[in-house]
C-alpha cells in the first residue's frame, strides 16, 4: 500500500525542532542559550558539540544522557542498542522516547529485538552539531514513541577545523574518528568516519567489537533554500556478556565479570541516504534506510531446553521508505500574531524478515516464527502559537495518525509443531491526537509553563495479527494486541535565566497510560500490560562561574504504579524513582580542560510488591585533556572509583545446567559496570 506522511511541524520559530538556532549560538555552550520567550516547557533544552567534545563517553550511546533525567545502560554486548531508563519509565531499547537524526526516525517499529528498538552505535559523537530534546507528548511534530519524550540530532554541516584522533585503552581497546569539511564552488561537502574495536573486560569472552561508521554530506543552495544530502554507512558485530544470576556469582560458578552462555552475541548495520530542503518557510525530507540485525540471546540458560539450552536468535532485515514536508506561515487575527506549522510525514516498514529463531552456539533448530510484515504509516499535523500579549502566549496542536499492518508468516509450522499461518492477516488503525501549552513570562528572567497533550506509540505488527500462540498448539485462540496505544501527559514549571550565568528549571509532570495487551519480540507472543499512572519531579541547574568553570546539577524523582493492584502490587518493576547527575567542567584559555562526572539512580522495584528491589548505582567518570596549538591530548578515566554496582538489574525465573532438573529459581539477573578503565587520546586539528 502506497502511502504519503507528513511532516507537521509547529508554526512558530520558538518550537526547537521547527527552529533553526543561529550557529553562533550552539557554537558556544547548548546550555547557555536563552530559551525563554522560545520554549513551550520547562523540559525543553539544547546541546551542542562543545558540551559533547568534552564529556566523558564509555559508549556512544551515553550522549542520550544529556537528556536530564536519563539513565543509559547495557545489559549485553556493546553492539547491542543501550537500555534507557526516564520519566518512570523502563524504556527497553527505545519505546516511548523517539528519537531522530537529520530528520530521520531511530525507532525501529516491529523490530526483532523490542518495539521502538533505538540503537545509537552509528551515530559519530563527534559529527552532533547539536542536539535538542523535548519531555512529554506536547509538541504536534513528533508522533509514535513520544510518550516520554524525544531527542533529535543534528549533523555538521562545516566545520572551522578538521580533525582526526586516535584513542587506546585497557582490553584492547582501539577507536580513530574524523571529521573534515571543504567548500566546493557555492556548496560544502563534510566528511566524518569511526573505527572501534574492543574486548572488553569480560573473563569469558573476548568481545571482538569491530564496528565502522563513514558519515558524507553534501550541502548547497538551492532554489532560495539550502540542499543536504546525506549519506550514512555502520557495520558491526561483536559478542556479548549478558546478565548474569545472583546466586551463580554467590555459588563461585561465575565471575561477576563472567557469563554462562558465552555464544551470545551479534552483527548489524545501518545504511541511509537522506535528501533535505528547507528555506524560511518550507521544510521537505525524503530518506531511504537499509537495516539489519541478527541478534544472539540467552537469559534463562537451560529452564526451557535442558540439554541444549535456550538460547534463541532475533532476526531484523528491513527497507525503511519515508518523508516529511511542512509550511510554517504567520497570520494576524485581530491584532493577534500566530506562527503555524502544518506538515504531513509517512514512513513505510518494507521488513524482508522479522524472526525468532531457536539456537545452539549460534546454530539455528528451527524457526519459532519469522514473518514478512509491511507496515505503513501517515502522519498530518498543525501547531498553532499565538501571542496574545508580550507576556502571554499559547500554543494548540492537533494530529491525524493513520497505520497498516500486513503480516505475513514464512515458516509454515514451526520447531513446536505450531501452524502459524492463522496469524496472517491485515490491520489497520488511526488515532487522532490534541496538544496545548500556555506560556507566561513573568519578567525577562523567568517564564512559567502549562500543557497537557496525548501521545501515543504503535505496537509490533506481528502482534495485531497474532491468533496463535508459537509456542502451544492447544492454547486456542489468542487476543491481539491494541495497533496504537495511547498516552494523556500534563506538566508545569517554571525555568529562570540570569545573564549567561544560571540555566535554572523545575518541572513537574504526569502521564497517564492506556492499559494493552504488549507483543513479547523475545517470546514472540502477547502478554498483558496493566494501565499505569506516572508523576514526578525535574530540577535542572547550569552555573557558569566564569568564562573558564561550569557547574551543573540535575535531579529528577518518578514514582510509577499499575491504576490497578490484582493483589500482587502496584510497583511497575524496573522503573528507577531517583536519578542525580552532576559535573564539573574545566575549559582553560591555556589549553586544559578537564571533565568531572557523577551519575546515581536509586533503588528501584524489580516486583509488582516491591519485595525484590535493585541497589542504587553511583559512577563517577573523568576526562583531563590538553590542547597545543593544532594538537589535543585526553585522558579518560571510566568508572573512577571502580564501581562494582550493577548497570542493569532483573528479577525472573532462570535455571543453570547444574541445578535440579526441571525446576527454575527466580533469581536477580544483573550486568555489572565496567571496571575502572583508562583511555589515553591524541588528536590532530587541521
Amino acid at each position: 500500500m502506497w502511502r504519503i506522511s507528513g511532516f507537521l511541524l509547529l508554526g512558530f520559530s520558538a518550537t526547537l525542532f521547527a527552529h533553526d538556532v543561529p550557529m553562533e549560538e550552539i557554537i558556544v555552550h547548548g546550555r547557555q542559550v536563552d530559551l525563554i520567550g522560545q520554549s513551550l516547557t520547562p523540559s525543553e533544552g539544547i546541546i551542542g558539540q562543545q558540551e559533547i567534545k568534552i564529556r566523558p563517553l564509555l559508549r556512544s550511546g551515553d550522549i542520550m544522557e544529556f537528556v536530564p533525567g536519563m539513565v543509559v545502560t547495557q545489559h549485553s554486548g556493546t553492539g547491542k542498542a543501550n537500555q534507557y531508563f526516564l520519566r518512570g519509565f523502563n524504556l527497553d531499547h527505545g519505546t516511548d522516547f523517539a528519537t531522530y537524526i537529520d530528520g530521520m526516525p531511530v525507532n525501529m517499529r516491529t523490530h526483532g529485538h523490542g518495539q521502538g528498538y533505538t540503537d545509537l552505535n552509528f551515530i559519530i559523537p563527534e559529527t552532533i552539531q547539536k542536539m535538542t530534546y523535548k519531555k512529554g507528548a506536547y509538541f504536534a511534530d513528533v508522533g509514535d514513541f513520544s510518550g516520554a519524550g524525544s531527542a533529535a540530532f543534528e549533523t555538521s554541516t562545516t566545520v572551522d577545523k578538521g580533525m582526526t584522533e586516535i584513542t587506546g585503552g585497557e582490553n584492547n581497546f582501539f577507536r580513530a574518528a574524523g571529521i573534515d569539511s571543504f567548500a566546493i564552488n557555492d556548496a560544502n561537502v563534510l566528511l566524518g568516519f569511526e573505527v572501534n574495536y574492543n574486548d572488553g573486560p569480560w573473563i569469558d569472552i573476548k568481545e571482538q567489537l569491530k564496528k565502522y561508521n563513514g558519515l558524507l554530506k553534501y550541502s548547497q543552495p538551492v532554489a532560495d533554500g539550502t540542499l543536504s544530502w546525506t549519506f550514512m554507512a555502520y557495520s558491526n558485530e561483536w559478542n556479548s556478556a549478558d546478565q548474569i544470576p545472583a546466586r551463580a556469582v554467590d555459588q563461585g560458578v561465575v565471575d561477576k565479570l563472567g557469563s554462562i552462555d558465552d555464544t551470545v552475541g551479534g552483527e548489524s548495520s545501518r545504511y541511509s541516504v537522506s535528501l533535505h530542503w528547507q528555506n524560511s518557510n518550507w521544510h521537505a525530507l525524503a530518506y531511504l534506510i537499509r537495516y539489519d540485525m541478527h541478534l544472539w540471546s540467552n537469559f534463562s540458560y537451560f529452564l526451557e531446553d535442558q540439554i541444549k539450552g535456550d538460547q534463541f536468535q532475533q532476526v531484523d532485515e528491513r527497507l525503511i521508505y519515508g518523508g516529511d514536508l511542512s509550511y510554517a506561515f504567520e497570520t494576524d487575527w485581530f491584532g493577534f500574531i500566530s506562527e503555524n506549522k502544518m506538515g504531513a510525514e509517512f514512513r513505510i516498514d518494507d521488513i524482508n524478515e522479522v524472526g525468532l529463531y531457536r539456537t545452539q552456539a549460534r546454530r539455528r533448530m528451527g524457526a519459532i516464527r519469522s514473518d514478512r510484515v509491511d507496515e505503513k504509516s501517515l502522519g498530518l499535523y498543525w501547531q498553532s502559537q499565538t501571542f496574545w500579549t508580550s507576556q502571554f502566549r499559547t500554543m494548540i496542536g492537533a494530529r491525524f495518525d493513520y497505520y497498516d499492518f500486513q503480516n505475513t508468516n514464512r515458516v509454515g509450522t514451526n520447531i513446536h509443531g505450531v501452524n502459524l499461518n492463522p496469524n496472517n492477516g491485515n490491520v489497520d488503525d488511526d488515532l487522532i491526537s490534541l496538544k496545548a501549552s500556555a506560556i507566561y513570562r513573568l519578567n525577562p528572567k523567568w517564564e512559567f509553563y502549562a500543557s497537557a497533550g496525548q501521545g501515543f506509540h504503535s505496537n509490533d505488527g506481528r502482534g495485531t495479527t497474532i491468533t496463535v500462540d508459537p509456542f502451544d498448539p492447544l492454547s486456542g485462540q489468542i487476543d491481539a494486541v491494541d495497533p496504537l496505544v495511547s498516552s494523556l501527559g500534563y506538566e508545569m514549571g517554571i525555568r529562570g535565566f540570569m545573564t549567561d550565568k544560571l540555566n535554572t528549571s523545575m518541572a513537574l509532570w504526569a502521564l497517564d497510560l492506556d492499559g494493552e495487551l504488549l507483543f513479547v519480540g523475545d517470546a514472540g507472543n502477547t502478554e498483558a500490560n496493566r494501565a499505569s499512572v506516572r508523576q514526578g519531579v525535574e530540577i535542572t541547574n547550569y552555573y557558569f562561574i566564569n568564562e573558564e568553570w561550569s557547574l551543573d546539577l540535575e535531579y529528577a524523582y518518578s514514582d510509577a504504579r499499575f491504576k490497578k493492584n490484582l493483589g500482587g502490587g502496584d510497583k511497575i518493576p524496573g522503573a528507577i524513582e531517583q536519578v542525580l547527575q552532576a559535573g564539573l567542567n574545566i575549559e582553560m584559555k591555556n589549553g586544559w580542560f578537564s571533565s568531572l562526572r557523577l551519575r546515581y539512580f536509586g533503588e528501584r522495584p524489580l516486583t509488582e510488591d516491591g519485595a525484590v528491589e535493585s541497589d542504587s548505582s553511583t559512577i563517577w567518570n573523568f576526562r583531563l585533556g590538553y590542547q597545543r596549538e593544532n594538537w589535543v591530548f585526553k585522558a579518560d578515566i571510566l568508572n573512577l572509583t571502580d564501581s562494582d554496582d550493577h548497570d542493569v538489574d532483573y528479577y525472573y525465573e532462570s535455571r543453570l545446567p547444574s541445578e535440579a532438573t526441571g525446576l527454575g529459581t527466580e533469581d536477580i539477573h544483573f550486568h555489572v559496570f565496567e571496571p575502572r578503565t583508562l583511555r589515553l587520546s591524541l588528536g590532530y586539528q587541521f
